[in-house]
């Protein structure tokens, strides 16, 4: 470490400490309240889940102290927070299903308790073993290969109970590939278009004044769109396939700054959203019950077993106003398995009104923010298109879930990230988290004057 960086880095991870501490207390507070509001009285293990809630902050500031004292201070507190939130809401949501037994839903937040130490602990070992993010360049090939049959690997496997596929089964174990698809994708595409982004740029025909890219130069993405299709048509899981296909356009902008791309990037997810949309009874269901939501509850709809979720969703956000009912004093029982899934957003919207649905989105957008500042703090460009491209399959994941349950998009079934439940899920965001502030400590450094400091 330089001189510039032992007189700089402490400040960074003494805010980081402070933002930390703050963390806490505010799960813990919510972690009290929700019990408080539910049952009268202290949650019963209030000093174990504070005592989680303290390791699951601390210890990768510790370890970020040792191996990345540059790295980006907001980055871990954003994490730790929607991940503590996360567990309150579930723990709130335990409250209710456990009062109803009728809905026979398990205990979630016991269970996410596990996989959040899981996935911290994950996201220490990328920070202490991969010491520079160039290194995953050298394994691009490799990667893409192993990503491409996690995504198709659900396509053999038993669909869920609504008919997407989107699990793969291992005995007792269950694993969710898609979720850390958009990972290896980012780390491909992050490789391929720093190789290959002089010839996507440079070359071309200008027709109507739009640079559009040439015959040769489109497979790529017309690959990738097919890929994308695939995974829409055998697996029927439309928010796979957005991300897929919506993170490789980002990151082909941003690398050419042709917005060609992104036009034919649109206009190829069209065709293959309306045309998929048209012939795959699954799909064509989410979009049906998207252009009337209330369908369900005509008789009408209630004889063909029209689905009910995103109408109760809609009724959900609009009982909770602008400020909610209060933690704890919500019916999202009445979206009943969902609740704990993609719908989990709407238990922030009943009980904590568009206030706290706002204040949520405004955390995604600030770690957002920060990954893609990370991108343009980096100086060698795969380092700069890896943050941008984990950044944009996280605004994309959260886009297509808050989307679908406020109806302004069909609903997707994905989980909203570090609040909703699953394993898969919470462990390749801290994947992602780990990898960010990996690319931000090499970025800091390398920006660092090299040698002591002038004399006076």
């Amino acid at each position: 470490m330089t001189f510039a960086a032992l007189a700089q880095a402490p400040d960074r991870r003494r805010t980081e400490a402070w933002l930390l501490a703050l963390v806490v207390l505010i799960t813990v507070f919510g972690y009290v309240y929700t019990g408080l509001s539910m049952t009268g009285r202290l949650p019963d293990n209030l000093l174990g889940f504070t005592a989680i809630m303290f390791s699951v902050a601390w210890l990768p500031h510790l370890v970020l102290r040792r191996f990345a004292a540059r790295a980006d201070p907001l980055i871990l507190p954003l994490s730790t927070l929607l991940t503590g939130l996360g567990l309150v809401l579930l723990s709130r949501l335990d409250l209710t299903y456990a009062a109803t037994p009728s809905l026979k839903m398990p205990q979630a937040a016991p269970g996410q308790l596990v996989w959040t130490g899981i996935g911290v602990a994950v996201c220490v070992g990328v920070l202490m073993v991969l010491r520079d993010h160039r290194h995953v360049q050298r394994y691009i090939y490799l990667t893409m290969a192993v990503g491409l049959a996690m995504l198709m690997a659900p396509a053999f496997f038993p669909g869920d109970t609504f008919g997407a596929k989107r699990w793969i089964f291992l005995g007792p174990l269950s694993l969710q590939p898609g979720e850390f698809v958009k990972i290896v994708i980012a780390v491909f595409f992050a490789g391929y278009l720093t190789v290959n982004r002089n010839a996507l740029a440079l070359t071309g025909r200008r027709v109507l004044g739009v640079q559009l890219p040439p015959g040769r130069q489109l497979a790529p993405i017309f690959t990738i769109w097919v890929v994308s299709l695939l995974v829409l048509v055998f697996e029927r899981d439309l928010g796979t396939s957005l991300i897929f296909f919506g993170v490789f356009v980002i990151m082909l902008y941003v690398a050419t700054e042709r917005t060609s791309w992104v036009i034919c990037g649109l206009l190829m997810a069209v065709v293959g959203a309306v045309t998929v949309g048209s012939i795959e009874p699954h799909v064509h269901g989410r979009v049906t019950a998207w252009l009337d939501p209330m369908a369900a509850f005509t008789p009408k709809g209630v004889a063909d077993g029209l689905s009910k979720q995103l109408g109760d969703a809609l009724f959900s956000f609009g009982s909770g106003g602008m400020t909610g009912a209060g933690l704890g004093q919500g019916r999202p029982e009445i979206v009943g398995f969902a609740g704990n899934s993609d719908f989990i957003l709407t238990t922030v919207g009943e009980e904590l009104g568009l206030a706290g649905v706002m204040a949520v989105v405004l955390l995604y957008a600030l770690l957002a923010q920060r990954g893609l500042r990370v991108g343009l703090a980096c100086r060698d460009a795969f380092g700069k298109l890896l943050a941008v491209g984990l950044s944009s399959a996280l605004m994309l994941q959260v886009f297509v879930v808050s989307g679908g349950v406020t109806g302004l998009i069909p609903l997707t079934g994905k989980a909203l990230p570090f609040l909703a439940k699953g394993g898969s899920s919470l462990v390749a965001n801290w994947v992602m988290v780990g990898l960010l502030l990996r690319i931000s400590d090499t970025a800091q450094r390398r920006r660092e004057p090299v040698g002591p400091p002038p004399r006076p």
